[in-house]
């Protein structure tokens, strides 16, 4: 009978057996003290914007003072409730609790802006504006800044996108082969540190029209960071995954594709990354250039 019965291994039972699940983290008890904390801090800055009055400029002063006071009281009201509940805020409290430093510092950074500003003055009008000018400035021109948000996005997602492909691709040329990687490295480390609103003139003479020349800005802003680090990430590909694959009768689109790429996107990714900085930097550029709408292009009051 038991010569006929299936071998059976008794070690991987014993081993599960005894495999423990791992402790989860207690949960939160008691009053949150960095919740009260923040609660207070917001009740200080609801305090020092109501009860402290504005320094003059001329003769008007400054709009929403008592907006923003009324309205950080009113954020440290739930705050308090919280922390005071605890763990019996529920969900709320737990999601709270991770930013709780960031809610005690914010209303200490708001206070210090208020009071450098509007209290004391010693950042002079109109070049500092205390943190309730911007609620007038979106009170009152919310829809043109909208539609000059929306503008500049579009702007700033076609210049990314079109510079990020040319530059994904360009990079990916360059570190498989060795042709591209003799003619166009070379050139692209000696025009990748040039910076793209030093380009200008090269815009407005090859652009058929403003908007055209700033997407081109955005593009090659972003192109150089993308293209020098797809080519890295392709280059510093170990040998190794391509004998493999090639062992296994990989083609060359097939080590291109399915090898280089997929072993590179670390780089691409910090080369997006990088990218976008620069992309930035180049649309405040390209908008000064006679966009028709955005963000840049809006007349200062």
């Amino acid at each position: 009978m038991s010569a006929l019965a299936p071998s059976y291994d008794a070690a991987p039972a014993r081993q599960a057996a005894t495999v423990r699940p791992i402790p989860q983290a207690p949960l939160p008890t008691g009053i949150w003290r960095t919740g009260v904390l923040a609660a207070l801090a917001w009740v200080g800055l609801g305090v020092l914007t109501l009860a402290w009055p504005n320094k003059p400029i001329g003769f008007s002063d400054w709009a929403y003072t008592e907006a923003f006071g009324i309205a950080a009281l009113a954020l440290a009201a739930p705050l308090l409730a919280i922390a005071l509940l605890g763990a019996r805020a529920g969900r709320v409290g737990l999601r709270l609790r991770p930013a709780g430093q960031w809610l005690v510092a914010a209303p200490l950074l708001l206070a210090l802006w208020e009071l450098l500003t509007a209290k004391l003055g010693l950042l002079p009008p109109p070049f500092f504006a205390p943190p309730q000018s911007l609620i007038d400035v979106v009170a009152e021109d919310w829809s043109r800044l909208g539609l000059s948000t929306a503008h500049s996005l579009r702007l700033l997602a076609n210049g990314l996108l079109f510079g990020a492909l040319v530059g994904f691709l360009t990079g990916v040329w360059i570190g498989w082969s060795r042709i591209a990687g003799y003619w166009v490295h070379p050139l692209l480390r000696f025009l990748g540190p040039v910076p793209a609103s030093a380009l200008l003139p090269l815009a407005f003479f090859f652009a058929p029209s403003s908007y055209s020349a700033a997407v081109f800005l955005v593009a090659l802003a972003t192109f150089f960071p993308v293209a020098v680090l797809t080519w890295s990430g392709v280059a510093a590909v170990p040998k190794s995954y391509y004998d493999v694959a090639r062992t296994l009768g990989a083609s060359e689109w097939f080590l291109v594709l399915r090898v280089a790429i997929p072993a590179a996107l670390p780089q691409v990714f910090v080369g997006l990354f990088m990218g976008l900085g620069a992309s930035f930097s180049a649309l405040v550029t390209a908008e000064m250039m006679g966009v028709k709408a955005g963000l840049g292009s809006m007349p200062v009051s």
